[in-house]
């Protein structure tokens, strides 16, 4: 569930949201690797240096230090190195007679016991990092054995020199914050730089989307902007497949004009033969004219089912007042002997993604169907719902006519609307395409009040 609600993230992420998080973690693992590298080079360096300082230092005792008649090991009482006379100093040596067990150490370490190695193998150089007694004490030691030779005597020492591990750790965390503080103010500079740099590389991808909302809005007609070689290739694209479709729709609403004009003159020429009873018996005249008010119904029905734009992606936002306004004005003077009230319920500020063609077909089929079937009133309500997270068009008309009578049969599986539902006809059949060109649904049903309620509901394109 966690890996699906993160890959749901990253899915959502901008192109410059990805790119950005991409250049910070390249730039972390980057700086992060090269710290820790030039951390530990600065390290070895130091620790290398001090451990030559204390190399030093065993020379200095090798130089002064003398064996006796007795192979007694005698040292002066002032030493070259002045930090091993003064007690408590850091800096701490040891010199161990392997022979005799005899073992000299420094003032430096009065009241205090260092850990000084007193075995190293005769010509060996010894370099170790060791702890002390107290907790989180070090010391860097450094320790020579020798086979000392004095005339016919020898002995096997042991020349060993510690110092206080603090000075380095000090010396260490200070290199640290140092080392870090830049690297991270260099960090933060090299993301803000990369940062501009994308947002300069992606500026003309943000100007494209902001030429298709305009688009969108109806406020130009095509992309007009000049592009990266990268993407003029799609915005060229974009705009062949806009006129392409603006075309197609023009094309297609010419033919369906062509259309209606073609069959308009046959069935009138019908319609006037029919008229003439004298020379086609009754019952052949009726059984025409029923068909041929048929065939003009399924021509209606098609061409308005054909001529719907469907949901529009590139169509600008349409009042839907005035034209519900116009509807209603007209409706009132063809049911002018009915004095209908029509209540109008739109916000004038509404606007929705749709052809207006699209738009007058589905108002007014509705609406009309509602005036044929009012005793008195018709009421319609249009509204904007974005309660359950999704934007959505609401039309609901109501009038207080007889209502649908049988819903069951209404909505069954492939029956139409203008063969079940007396006095409805074509009308609500073209109004179930539209809208189910628009990916909406219809809903039939009769008013608590009595009379028939019909609801349409859009989402957003």
């Amino acid at each position: 569930m966690i890996l699906e609600t993160a890959s749901t993230v990253m899915a959502r992420l901008s192109i410059r949201a990805r790119l950005v998080w991409g250049a910070a973690l390249v730039l972390l693992a980057f700086l992060a690797g090269a710290g820790w590298a030039v951390q530990q080079a600065h390290a070895d360096s130091v620790r290398a240096a001090r451990f030559a300082r204390l190399q030093s230092t065993v020379y200095l005792l090798m130089a002064r230090a003398e064996l006796n008649a007795s192979n007694a090991l005698v040292m002066p009482v002032g030493l070259a190195e002045p930090r091993l006379s003064l007690p408590a100093s850091g800096l701490f040596a040891s010199i161990a007679n392997a022979d005799t067990g005899e073992q000299w150490q420094s003032p430096s370490t009065l009241g205090l016991d260092p850990p000084f190695q007193r075995r190293v193998a005769t010509g060996e150089w010894r370099y170790e990092v060791l702890q002390g007694a107290a907790a989180g004490q070090g010391f860097l030691a450094a320790a020579y054995g020798v086979k000392w030779s004095v005339n016919d005597r020898s002995a096997a020492l042991v020349f060993s020199v510690l110092e206080d591990k603090a000075a380095f750790d000090r010396e260490m965390a200070a290199f640290g914050r140092t080392l870090w503080t830049w690297l991270g103010g260099t960090g933060l500079l090299l993301l803000l730089a990369q940062t501009l740099l994308l947002r300069w590389g992606l500026a003309p991808l943000r100007r494209v989307t902001r030429e298709l909302r305009r688009i969108e809005d109806g406020e130009q007609a095509r992309v007009q902007g000049h592009y990266p070689s990268e993407i003029a290739g799609l915005t060229d694209n974009l705009n062949t497949l806009i006129d392409q479709e603006r075309a197609r729709q023009t094309r297609y609403k010419d033919a369906l004009d062509d259309l209606a004009h073609s069959l308009k003159t046959p069935l009138a020429v019908m319609r006037a033969t029919l008229d003439d009873t004298s020379q086609l018996p009754v019952t052949v005249t009726q059984q025409m004219a029923e068909q041929v008010a048929r065939m003009n119904d399924i021509v209606g029905h098609q061409l308005g089912r054909a001529g719907a734009s469907g949901a529009a992606r590139f169509a600008p936002p349409l009042a839907l007042a005035p034209i519900l306004n116009r509807i209603r004005d007209s409706l009132a003077k063809v049911y002018a002997d009915k004095n209908l009230v029509f209540t109008v319920d739109c916000p004038p500020a509404l606007s929705w993604r749709m052809d207006e063609g699209d738009a007058f077909e589905m108002l007014g089929n509705v609406l009309d169907n509602a005036a044929k079937w009012a005793k008195q009133a018709v009421t319609v309500r249009i509204w904007r719902d974005t309660d359950h997270g999704t934007d959505q068009l609401r039309i609901r008309v109501t009038d207080d006519g007889p209502g649908f009578g049988d819903l069951q049969a209404v909505h069954q599986r492939g029956v139409r609307l203008d063969e079940q539902v007396p006095g409805h006809g074509i009308g609500l059949a073209v109004v179930r395409d539209l809208v189910a060109s628009h990916q909406g649904q219809v809903k039939l049903s009769n008013a608590d009040a009595g009379g028939a309620q019909l609801d349409i509901v859009l989402p957003a394109a």
